[in-house]
């Protein structure tokens, strides 16, 4: 992890960065910097402080304490200056509903100051970059939800912004809907935009993360690209098990020597292995007649073994504190 603050190529660096919501430590410490041009994932779970962390960036809810910098400027000296660079696609569609697609995009506009002119132009570029140009007279309210929250995104590139702030872009959106986002984020990356997404959905952070952080009640706990992360805790497969707790403790000691690590999921043994399906056949021939019910499942690892492993939940576990102010 980066902790020095400020190269020509962080475009955003935080250092012990604290939030604070009436006696309730919502970030506790966090330090990460971005690199111009990549796409960095917060990663975690509803509740682990996501928002939280990117309402700072965006100049939106103060610092309690620590060093935040976007384009090298202190966010509490600078927000207006750092805000006219910035696009936000918040969690939430706060569209207009009673105007139409073209006018959302106009009046947002107009909070940046550009001309007619200007604003039409690219109000043009937006939609036809988000395929709504056949919808740009029609109401919000009357968009499925998915061109909604194209729409939203839209938006947040009027101004065509050094960073664009992602807070789970795709939330509540059908496989189709989100997959068209998934690719217009994908076009952005490609072309050159910093991206900062925050997303509890391992395909999203997968597909479109340089580097993630994991985070979890406020904190950073391991920071890398996703491959990396999966490589270096649980290796390249899982095999699941569902055993009794006797043939778990008789099994594990016969199979250390091919596991990076185990964990208990349920009524679920997890084995992190390189080395799948030679664990596979040594726990076949292992486990014929000793337990009846066995059942086992071998699978490609995945940022959510990951999580598991780090915190001993999944990314779906509620937490009661939610992740807004």
């Amino acid at each position: 992890m980066n902790t020095s603050a400020g190269t020509s190529n962080e475009i955003i660096y935080a250092e012990d960065l604290v939030k604070h919501f009436n006696g309730f430590a919502a970030v506790r410490g966090v330090t990460f910097s971005v690199s111009r041009g990549e796409c960095f994932g917060l990663l975690g779970p509803n509740g682990a402080g996501k928002t939280t962390i990117v309402k700072m960036i965006y100049g939106f809810s103060p610092v309690t304490s620590g060093e935040l910098r976007v384009f090298g400027q202190n966010i509490a000296g600078a927000a207006r200056d750092i805000k006219a660079r910035i696009g936000v696609v918040p969690q939430e569609d706060n569209l207009d509903p009673e105007l139409s697609v073209l006018e959302n995009l106009l009046v947002y506009a107009s909070y940046f100051r550009m001309n007619k002119e200007l604003a039409l132009t690219r109000a043009g570029e937006v939609l036809d970059f988000m395929e709504l140009t056949e919808k740009s007279s029609t109401e919000v309210n009357n968009l499925s939800g998915g061109m909604k929250r194209r729409l939203t995104l839209g938006r947040a590139l009027i101004n065509e912004p050094e960073i664009l702030i992602l807070d789970e872009p795709t939330t509540g959106l059908d496989p189709y809907a989100r997959h068209l986002v998934w690719q217009r984020l994908g076009r952005l990356k490609e072309a050159g935009t910093t991206m900062l997404l925050t997303t509890h959905y391992l395909e999203e952070a997968s597909q479109l993360c340089d580097r993630i952080v994991i985070i979890e009640g406020g904190q950073i706990l391991e920071e890398g690209s996703p491959q990396a992360l999966i490589d270096l805790h649980v290796g390249k497969d899982v095999l699941e098990l569902g055993v009794s707790a006797k043939t778990r403790e008789a099994l594990l000691p016969d199979v250390s020597h091919l596991i990076k690590d185990h964990q208990l999921l349920g009524d679920k043994l997890l084995l992190f292995t390189d080395r799948g399906e030679e664990l596979a056949n040594l726990i076949s021939g292992k486990l014929t007649g000793l337990d009846s019910h066995l059942f086992y499942r071998l699978r490609p690892s995945n940022l959510e073994d990951v999580f598991l492993k780090l915190t001993g939940s999944t990314l779906d576990a509620p937490d009661a504190q939610g992740d807004s102010e």
